[in-house]
């Protein structure tokens, strides 16, 4: 791939498969040359859509090939789900800078799909760079006012430290409080988290064990007295280090922990030579902005057969981004779905 990510591993389809298991049902559909691989991608159908297996769980989904090869094989997947009478493809969090949405659009349009492509997310990034680019970054981190301050608090009556686990041995201990932490939090909020339920957090179980053998798992911990108080399920993977699921516990909400959690992969990160990127992953939350040097845009990409069913998905989509551009339309919207 142009751009290795840890989403993209067997690892990964492997753990959505044993905790989605009875709620999707894969469709790996893989294009060989002779007798050697060379393109592959994860789907799940139910009925006659299809969606990336991993969707709901990677920040990340593609087709994978080498890039010269990416046309011929996205051109022969979509053929295929043609065949299948596959009407309605949905292929969410596509990088934009991947060769892949050029082939994406050529092949279904050949194929007879309307295609609806907007704007997923942008994801916010520190990109290293050089040693003195890096240690720049260190200093203007480890200067944030915020940070000083809230760790001098900390420290005035409490041993603090910062650790980031690879081993399954230490990460699986961890794994409860965290989950507890992240469920506690999201009640506070008047949310619902996503580790609620068992499936997902049967995935991060199996993630974290298949990922930790090959030393790309790293849970990270901010502890106060040896108690965590903050959490980052994260992935150290050719040379990104990924901020996936982040919580802290609430108890020690001013002190900012999940800031100064980040704030120490961020020191830590450049100090290690083999990390070329910090990746904040999907969300536009505003403490990203104090950390970011870049941005990467995923894209939301929907096919139908039928015409009408592709004028409705366009419909509906300009719909919600006029109610989304006034804040009094928008707010209407939410309480009145809400109510329902």
């Amino acid at each position: 791939m142009e751009v290795p990510e840890v989403f993209y591993s067997y690892e990964w389809a492997q753990s959505v498969d044993r905790a989605y298991g009875n709620l999707l049902r894969p469709l790996i559909l893989l294009g060989y040359e002779d007798e050697s691989l060379v393109g592959i991608v994860a789907l799940a159908t139910e009925n006659d859509a299809a969606v990336f297996l991993t969707a709901t769980t990677a920040d990340y989904c593609d087709f994978l090939s080498e890039p010269a090869r990416r046309y011929e094989f996205v051109s022969a997947v979509f053929c295929e789900l043609r065949q299948r009478q596959i009407t309605k493809v949905t292929l969410a969090n596509l990088p934009a800078d991947s060769s892949s949405v050029a082939a994406i659009h050529d092949a279904a349009s050949h194929s007879q799909y309307h295609c609806l492509s907007r704007t997923g997310y942008l994801c916010s990034r520190l990109v290293l760079g050089s040693v003195e680019q890096r240690a720049a970054l260190k200093e203007a981190t480890l200067g944030k006012k915020m940070l000083r301050r809230n760790l001098r608090a900390l420290q005035k009556n409490a041993r603090l430290a910062f650790r980031h686990d690879a081993r399954w041995e230490e990460i699986e201990p961890l794994l409860e409080s965290f989950a507890k932490a992240h469920v506690a939090r999201f009640l506070m909020t008047g949310r619902i988290s996503n580790l609620t339920f068992s499936e997902r957090r049967i995935f991060l179980r199996e993630l974290a064990l298949s990922l930790s053998r090959s030393g790309w798992a790293i849970l990270s911990t901010m502890q106060v007295d040896d108690v965590p108080i903050a959490w980052n399920y994260g992935f150290q993977f050719a040379g990104s280090w990924f901020w996936y699921q982040p919580t802290f516990s609430s108890t020690y909400e001013h002190f900012s922990p999940g800031f100064c959690l980040l704030a120490d992969i961020v020191e830590t990160a450049c100090d290690s030579p083999n990390v070329e990127i910090v990746d904040l992953g999907l969300g536009a939350e505003g403490y990203k902005d104090r950390f970011a040097t870049s941005t990467r845009q995923t894209l939301h990409m929907s096919f139908h057969t039928a015409f009408a069913s592709h004028l409705h998905a366009v419909l509906r989509y300009h719909a919600a981004s006029v109610a989304k551009a006034s804040p009094r339309v928008e707010n209407w919207t939410r309480r009145t779905v809400s109510s329902i």
